[in-house]
């Protein structure tokens, strides 16, 4: 046992001198700190590579630095490794080394080169940061894309370059810092020139280009001919009507134009799609002929009616007013609505200035033209008053069909001075037609409402004789008189000077309204149809018959009465005493 242990104690110090000759013949390396050196991998483990890089001691460095993106660890004993001596010694007696700082060094270094030699760096857009982007290029080096230089116009969205990968040039590098800024702008206006110089060498008016949609406005679309955009108005883009760009385009379309305008010298481009295509108002007039039924697409509603699509390019409007013969349509929405399929009849081609007028209600026949048939002169008819104006009632007699009552044909008799004061929308009244004018674009259908009754100014003048006198009522009393009753519709006035024999300043002092009073006819004029009247020729009366008296059996004595009394109570001389 004792021999045993003499000969591992032997066994031991011969390694230990056998290593200790060896490292003295070892090459010393001349490495400083932050070199970056090439060792060799001697142990895997499962925290740490052990690596040699020629010193006395090994360095180790963790695993997972070893780990490549797919997260799997490529790296094996015998393996030669670039790392970075950090330290020559730890508290452990080992070197510090490092291959994750070792990689960024390299690149850093690669990067610089790139720089130098104004070569390109290709990159992938990871995500967005405070103004602008960020960039992960070589061995994951992370860069600054600002929002200015990502394309040649501002992007309202940045968040749709992400993950997408291009090439960039180095704008700005700073090693020590860590800060790289890079440019997309630059390399796309490089490309834009160049392109733009072959486009305009051979650009020429009449000339049928292929471009790209590039942006969208209220007034056209800017089209990409190649380094070099041209406008395309909105009204070069169809030979019908458009309303937004939006409705034929979308960014990034690819669309064949004709080349318009072209100027040198301010490098301005005009282009028309339309052009491409033969005029369809050319020939419009012969293909639309007055009368002729066609169909169409609803495409275009306004106030005023809707425009309908016969054929490409080809648009007709139906006014609001050709939509129905009777309905009141206040909106053509009411009727229409964008998609809708319609016939409708042409009523007027204007080529000249691509307009065509089209008709839905000729398509039906025309009410009005039986009218005289339907409602001779004379005929009473029944309807809803649809609407009151100054000068009168409008009256439905059937649906969209109106006639007018004039103010002068509501009453025979009364003094009316708006026809409120008797009607109301939406009153049911008959009225008689007095004519029909169809000289207008729609008739006009004069009504009566007094001529349902007769005239009664054909009697008044032998029911109220000058002279009689009747019981009336008091309507109203103005400055110069009072207007009262003779009977329903039947009004006449006593005037200031006839209420009393002295004179009056208010009437409202001697009558009122409500009154009933007894007046005497003094005027009736059938012509003006007036009647006046006269209170104190009344009152003069019944005070000629208070004195008279009455006659026997309660009836007023007439004046030959009245004379014959008064003769009769005179003591007379007779013949007898002239003779004496």
């Amino acid at each position: 046992m004792a021999e045993t242990t003499t000969q591992t104690q032997k066994s031991g110090g011969d390694v230990e001198s056998f290593a200790a000759l060896f490292e003295q013949t070892l090459p010393t390396q001349q490495f400083n700190e932050g070199d970056i050196v090439t060792g060799q991998v001697i142990h895997v483990g499962k925290e740490y590579v052990i690596v040699d890089i020629g010193f006395k001691s090994e360095g180790q460095i963790p695993l997972e630095e070893f780990v490549a993106t797919d997260g799997a660890v490529h790296v094996n004993a015998g393996d030669d490794v670039e790392v970075l001596l950090e330290s020559r010694e730890n508290d452990d007696g080992l070197i510090v080394l490092s291959k994750e700082k070792a990689d960024k060094l390299k690149v850093w270094d690669e990067i610089s080169a790139a720089c130098e030699a104004d070569e390109l760096i290709e990159g992938t857009i990871t995500q967005r940061v405070k103004g602008g982007l960020s960039v992960t290029i070589r061995g994951g080096v992370k860069a600054f894309l600002p929002g200015s230089q990502v394309d040649l116009r501002p992007v309202r969205n940045l968040d749709s370059f992400i993950s997408q990968t291009f090439k960039f040039k180095v704008i700005k590098f700073n090693k020590k810092r860590g800060n790289i800024v890079l440019s997309r702008r630059v390399l796309l206006e490089k490309e834009r020139a160049e392109l733009k110089e072959k486009t305009l060498e051979k650009l020429k008016e009449d000339q049928i280009v292929e471009g790209v949609v590039k942006n969208l406005t209220e007034y056209g679309a800017f089209i990409d001919l190649g380094g070099i955009d041209g406008l395309l108005h909105i009204t070069d883009m169809s030979w019908g009507r458009v309303n937004h760009p939006s409705e034929l385009f979308a960014v990034g379309d690819k669309v064949r134009v004709k080349v318009l305008k072209y100027n040198p010298e301010t490098e301005r481009v005009s282009l028309g799609l339309k052009q491409i295509t033969e005029d369809p108002w050319l020939a419009a007039a012969e293909r639309y002929p007055y009368g002729a039924h066609v169909s169409g697409k609803v495409v275009s509603i306004k106030d005023y009616g809707a425009f309908v699509e016969l054929e490409e390019g080809i648009e007709g409007l139906i006014h609001v007013s050709e939509m129905s013969w009777t309905r009141r349509i206040k909106h053509p929405s009411k009727v229409l609505a964008i998609g809708d399929q319609v016939e409708a009849v042409v009523l007027d081609v204007d080529a000249k200035n691509n307009r065509i007028s089209l008709g839905m209600k000729q398509l039906e026949p025309n009410p009005y033209e039986t009218l005289h048939e339907k409602y001779p002169l004379g005929t009473v008819v029944s309807g809803k008053v649809r609407n009151i104006a100054d000068f009168g009632i409008f009256v439905e007699i059937e649906e969209g069909i109106d006639g007018l009552v004039h103010i002068s044909d509501l009453s025979w008799t009364q003094r009316i001075k708006h026809p409120s004061e008797l009607y109301q929308k939406g009153d049911e009244v008959e009225a008689v037609v007095l004519n029909i004018d169809m000289d207008g674009e729609k008739p006009k259908i004069s009504l009566g409402i007094k001529q349902l009754i007769p005239d009664p100014w054909d009697r008044i003048p032998y029911d109220y004789p000058v002279g009689k006198s009747v019981e009336v009522n008091v309507l109203k009393v103005l400055d110069f008189g009072a207007f009262v009753e003779l009977e329903k519709g039947v009004e006449g006035l006593i005037h200031v000077s006839e209420l009393a024999d002295e004179r009056i300043e208010d009437p409202r002092s001697v009558i009122k309204p409500g009154d009933s009073v007894t007046a005497e006819i003094i005027t009736v004029d059938p012509t003006e149809r007036k009647i006046a009247l006269s209170l104190k020729a009344a009152t003069r009366r019944e005070e000629l018959a208070d004195v008279q008296g009455f006659a026997p059996g309660g009836d007023r004595a007439t004046l030959g009465d009245v004379l014959k009394s008064k003769l009769g109570d005179l003591k007379l001389p007779s013949a007898d005493a002239d003779d004496e």
